[in-house]
């Protein structure tokens, strides 16, 4: 990543922005056709069949969509609440699609927030969450390590009122390093996940155990250490009273000594970033 440059993308940066948008204009088209009745598992298999409408055959996770207060991830204590269930989307009510495909060897891994319908307080926390993606670029840039950076998201967390869901996640993690997998014309999964990426995580894991780093991002203490040069899928995702909001977007690390050029976001036409430009929130 040495030689990334924002505005002078590599050809394979370029590769993992071309499915980071295919991944939300997915996103943008299900929502669309979202409507009162419509159950998580439908609005699962909505992602699916577009993404392999348009090449689309590994995954790093199969799509999730959680609906009302299972956005905020309530009363979530293991890793099945996760998936897919018959819960149905009515007028008002917050939803989240995620989804995490590998397309032309490149992975991704978004969060799109969406309501069906009017709701103040959705809004208000779709808006606040642009203070997080400022604040982690920032620190990232300073060479903060992993573990300081996440304390300092949940104390803005707080200082906005909101609780912390990306927790319930399992390990806690905020993010976790992606990177390219082998383009094959089709990859089992395991509990969703497929097997090809997870092989790729586990590689980081037992050689940044050996080198002293994680591609966690987590609370705890092996992430005790400044960011990894990479990929980094990032999710802040916060929480109020039963209706939760994140996004989910590809952070560029380098070993650059510029600061500007050390991390960027892939990728600032988004869906998340363009409605706060527009100042829609």
């Amino acid at each position: 990543m040495a030689s990334a440059v924002k505005g002078e993308l590599s050809a394979e940066l370029r590769g993992f922005r071309e499915v980071q948008r295919l991944s939300y204009e997915c996103a943008e088209a299900v929502a669309a056709q979202l409507k009162p009745g419509v159950t998580e598992r439908e609005a699962a298999r909505m992602q699916r069949e577009w993404l392999y409408a348009r090449g689309v055959r590994d995954w790093f996770h199969r799509p999730f969509a959680w609906f009302g207060d299972r956005t905020a991830f309530v009363d979530f204590k293991i890793p099945l609440q996760f998936f897919p269930t018959n819960r149905r989307l009515e007028a008002g009510m917050p939803f989240i699609l995620d989804m995490a495909p590998v397309y032309k060897g490149h992975t991704a891994d978004i969060g799109y927030s969406g309501c069906l319908g009017l709701n103040p307080l959705h809004d208000k926390l779709l808006s606040d969450l642009r203070d997080h993606r400022e604040l982690i670029l920032r620190e990232v840039r300073e060479r903060r390590t992993l573990r300081e950076i996440y304390q300092d998201v949940d104390r803005l967390m707080v200082r906005q009122g909101y609780a912390n869901r990306h927790r319930a996640y399992p390990f806690g993690v905020i993010a976790h390093k992606i990177d390219r997998v082998k383009e094959r014309r089709w990859s089992p999964t395991v509990f969703g996940f497929g097997t090809q990426a997870l092989k790729g995580l586990a590689s980081d894991v037992v050689h940044g155990h050996r080198d002293g780093w994680s591609p966690l991002w987590s609370p705890y203490t092996f992430s005790d250490h400044p960011p990894q040069p990479g990929l980094w899928a990032v999710e802040p995702h916060l929480g109020f009273r039963g209706t939760g909001a994140k996004f989910e977007e590809i952070l560029v690390v380098t070993d650059s000594r510029d600061p500007e050029q050390s991390a960027f976001w892939l990728d600032d036409d988004l869906p998340h970033v363009r409605r706060w430009n527009e100042g829609a929130v």
